[in-house]
């Protein structure tokens, strides 16, 4: 670490404790003073478990004292969740290794009935997949036709695309504006109505990587509208940390009896489970028995450890509230970088944010890389711009002093 940093992380500390005029205090005075009615009642209602009022509340353990080096890095290029699991997972997942030379038939259920009752729809509309990557690839291939076509946004997640073109589907990429990378519905719309055969709309909502979200008001007029042979994958990996109270998830046009949409979920993210690989997919019980033909059984792809730390994840509420406070605060610290900094950022609802750059992608990577800090890759078309991975607060911090000793030092 130079002096430079370390001075500013030292200074940065001190200012946490004492200053309470600075925008970064006060966005996380503001979160936590919201997190009982505001967040925790509105925004995180609608995609969290509900928190019983007798539930004990479970903390985080304690934080490390940060110093990254070559061989721990500080890791943003992933949009992993830096927290880490639920302690209350954690415990389960070790508790369940002595039982894994066994599947995991048995538990499956109680995961299955919380999954269900979160997202309001009978057990049966629920598939279990080693990731929602899976889901990905089984919704698609479950659909794909000679004369199919996969409709996405031009700057968006690339497994859509990926497994579009393992089965050889025309793919029609809509044009997103070089200001914001947003993409009209209307154009989505005129790209389905343009073809003869079948669509498959695959949206990733708030996007992938541009940390956006599409208005639920105009999503749901055209999935309510559409014709019957158009097909909505909607994957909401990163639902959860969304604070606009305007987004609606897709789940409701399910538990409604929309046969028309499959929602993609993941355990991933605000579960913080990337490595333990549980996803699933929410449907039409009709529409999902013929997608889990694609699938393997979800008892026998699922590991044990999994199956139970999601399951004692999804009865950890409290701990999913204090994740997204967490990922609140390591964004107002960024974004406040970045408005020092003079860069453009675009107004983000996950964990990760996507902004300019001074310099070419490349060069910023090594730079970052060799003050320890690993970034995201490449999104063409989309030059002169970078998604940077929200790490805890401790990192962002950390990020923060390495950016401004970058800056005074004339390297970005």
């Amino acid at each position: 670490m130079t002096d430079v940093v370390e001075k500013d992380l030292q200074a940065s500390s001190v200012v946490q404790a004492v200053e309470k005029g600075s925008p970064s205090s006060r966005s996380r005075r503001g979160f936590l003073g919201m997190s009982g009615a505001a967040i925790a009642g509105a925004a995180l209602g609608q995609f969290l478990p509900s928190i019983p009022s007798a539930l004990a509340k479970e903390t985080a353990p304690a934080a490390a004292v940060l110093k990254p080096s070559a061989k721990s890095p500080v890791r943003l290029n992933y949009n992993e969740n830096a927290l880490g699991m639920a302690p209350s997972a954690q415990r389960a997942a070790a508790a369940s290794i002595p039982h894994s030379n066994r599947y995991p038939f048995a538990h499956l259920g109680k995961l299955q009935s919380l999954v269900a009752t979160h997202h309001k729809v009978p057990s049966e509309s629920i598939l279990f997949t080693p990731g929602s990557s899976d889901a990905i690839r089984a919704s698609v291939l479950a659909h794909a036709t000679p004369d199919t076509q996969l409709v996405i946004p031009e700057l968006t997640y690339g497994d859509g695309a990926l497994y579009a073109g393992f089965y050889d589907l025309a793919i029609r990429k809509v044009p997103s504006s070089r200001e914001d990378w947003s993409f009209k519905i209307s154009d989505m719309k005129q790209a389905v109505a343009d073809h003869s055969g079948p669509s498959i709309v695959y949206l990733v909502n708030p996007n992938n990587p541009t940390s956006t979200i599409i208005s639920s008001d105009e999503l749901e007029a055209w999935v309510n509208d559409s014709r019957d042979d158009t097909l909505f994958i909607i994957d909401e990996a990163y639902a959860e940390f969304v604070n606009d109270p305007a987004f609606r998830s897709a789940d409701h046009l399910i538990a409604g009896g929309a046969k028309n949409v499959l929602l993609l979920k993941t355990f991933s993210k605000i579960h913080a489970m990337a490595g333990l690989r549980v996803g699933y997919a929410v449907g039409d019980v009709d529409r999902l028995e013929h997608v889990s033909h694609y699938v393997e059984d979800d008892a026998m792809t699922l590991s044990y450890p999994g199956v139970m730390a999601a399951t004692a994840s999804m009865q950890s509420p409290e701990f999913l509230v204090h994740s997204k406070q967490s990922n609140d605060e390591a964004r107002a610290i960024f974004t406040a970088t970045l408005d020092e900094l003079g860069w453009e950022y675009l107004p983000g609802q996950t964990n990760f944010v996507f902004h300019r750059i001074s310099r070419p992608l490349k060069e910023f990577q090594a730079a970052m890389k060799e003050r320890h800090v690993l970034i995201g890759r490449a999104f063409p078309p989309a030059d002169g711009w970078c998604r940077m991975s929200l790490g805890t607060p401790e990192e962002m911090h950390y990020v923060a002093a390495v950016l401004r000793e970058m800056k005074a030092k004339g390297i970005v």
